[in-house]
Order: C-alpha cells, then sequence, then structure tokens
C-alpha cells in the first residue's frame, strides 16, 4: 500500500489514476481545484484536496494535509495542466504566463515540498504526466509544447539529482487522449486566431478538434493512460520514459525520422 497524492485528479487522466489505484488497494489524494467533480474519488475511497498548483501556499496545505494524515507521500503524481490556442504571434503573454506557471512552475514547487520527506525516507516516485508534445511541436500551441518541452528537460534533471536518494522520476507522454482538455480548444483557436491572417489555419485545426469530440477521430480513452501510470507505481525499477495512447509512439517516430522540413509539411498540410 502507498500513500498517493495526483494533481489534476477532477477529470480526465488525474481521475481515472486516482481511482485506479484506489482500486489497487493504495491510499490516494486526488487534488483540483473542482473538489465537487472528485465526488467519483471519494466515493470509492479516495480523499479529495482543493488545490490551485500555482497557488503554493495552498500547495503547502496540501502536501501538508497528507502527511499530517498518513506521516509520509509515497507517490507524487504531477497530472495538472492547461494549455493556450491560437497563434505565437496573437497569444496574450498573460496567458503564456499562465501556462507555464501550470504546467511547470507549479508542479516544480509542489514536487520541491515533497521531495524532502521522500529523501529522508530513501523512496519514492514522482510521475510527471508530459505528453508526446514534450518532443514534437504542432502550430497553433506553441506555449503548451514550449512548456511540455521544458518539463521534460526538468525531469530529466530531476531525475539524475534524485537517482542517489531512492527517489525515481518518471515521466509518462500521451498521444491523442479524449478528454475534456481540449473541449473549449476550438472556441478559443477562433477567438484568438479565426480573424487575422492565421484564421484559415486556425479553422482548420478548430474543425479537426471537434470531429474528434464528436468520435470521428481515433483516440484513446484516459484509463490507458491511468494503467500505465498504476503499473509505474508499482514497479521496482520503472523507465524515465513511457508513451502511451493512441499514436503516441508512431508521431514521435515520424518527429525522429523525417527531416524537419518533412515534418512541418506534414503538419500544416493544407495551410495557405
Amino acid at each position: 500500500m502507498k500513500i498517493c497524492l495526483i494533481t489534476g485528479a477532477s477529470a480526465g487522466i488525474g481521475l481515472a489514476t486516482a481511482l485506479d489505484l484506489v482500486k489497487a488497494g493504495h491510499v490516494v489524494y486526488g487534488a483540483a481545484r473542482r473538489v465537487e467533480r472528485m465526488e467519483p474519488l471519494r466515493a470509492a475511497g479516495g480523499h479529495p484536496i482543493a488545490l490551485d498548483v500555482t497557488d503554493e501556499a495552498a500547495a503547502a496545505r496540501a502536501v501538508a494535509t497528507v502527511l499530517d494524515a498518513e506521516g509520509r507521500i509515497d507517490v507524487l503524481v504531477n497530472n495538472a495542466g492547461t494549455a493556450a490556442h491560437g497563434a505565437t504571434e496573437e497569444v496574450p503573454m498573460e496567458r503564456a504566463r499562465r501556462v507555464f506557471e501550470v504546467n511547470l512552475f507549479g508542479l516544480a514547487h509542489l514536487t520541491r515540498l515533497v521531495l524532502p520527506h521522500m529523501r529522508e525516507r530513501r523512496s519514492g516516485t514522482i510521475v510527471n504526466v508530459s505528453s508526446i508534445a514534450g518532443e514534437i511541436a504542432l502550430p497553433l500551441g506553441a506555449w503548451y509544447y514550449a512548456s511540455k518541452h521544458a518539463l521534460e528537460a526538468y525531469s530529466d534533471s530531476l531525475r539524475q539529482e534524485m537517482r542517489p536518494f531512492g527517489v525515481r522520476v518518471v515521466l509518462v507522454r500521451p498521444g491523442i487522449i479524449r478528454t475534456e482538455f481540449e473541449q473549449d480548444t476550438p472556441r478559443e483557436l477562433r477567438e484568438t486566431s479565426g480573424h487575422g491572417p492565421y484564421a484559415e489555419l486556425a479553422e482548420r485545426f478548430a474543425a479537426k478538434t471537434e470531429q474528434s469530440f464528436g468520435g470521428k477521430v481515433r483516440a484513446s480513452d484516459p484509463a490507458v493512460v491511468a494503467r500505465a501510470i498504476a503499473g509505474i507505481v508499482e514497479s521496482a525499477d520503472p523507465k524515465p520514459r513511457y508513451a502511451v495512447g493512441y499514436m503516441a509512439k508512431t508521431l514521435l517516430r515520424l518527429n525522429r525520422i523525417l527531416p524537419d522540413r518533412a515534418w512541418d509539411k506534414l503538419m500544416t498540410r493544407g495551410s495557405a
């Protein structure tokens, strides 16, 4: 039995992971801004906690809550995330900064709060939910892709630093997953870039996203990622990286073998 703290646990990958870990017999604290959305976790025997990962005081309270109740944290799953959609030129800088605050700096602060306790016990697992966006990039999401690229480098350094202390740091890279995460993408694309020089590209990507949510484009269920994370938690020696879900390995392989111009042409096919 392990004591687990999971961020972004109100929906999608985070909620699916929390429920899987409860079912496996672990003690699970799910953290998210929308506590009311975590009733399924409470009903399953988990413990919802209110947390905005960009609020450092709230992060400290969340960690203290778990430590006071359980005496330790064995697993931290950093799953909370956000995105900003639109042409790089047109996304407001305050929105870009918010992406980094959630996807990198908030994650890093929460990790800093947990690490001393793991180091002292010389045991623990940090799972950082990245994305295939940690290696590839597509149009109209530069700040999201940049934040995930940064998360990969942060995780690599942290993994090297923590190894002597018995703390494992693992990256999970979901591919195309059907969750609520992208539901606002079409609206955001059209509002940010639907009326200027990038309008044609924005409309094509907005329409593609709508097709995905309409079931016309194949995508994996969040349960696929949840199972991978559950396996990492219970593994004695997890790999540094796991690519999971529809098209994850294929897109990563294509990005590695195609010349940059060929990749760009493939990703922007049909744009002006």
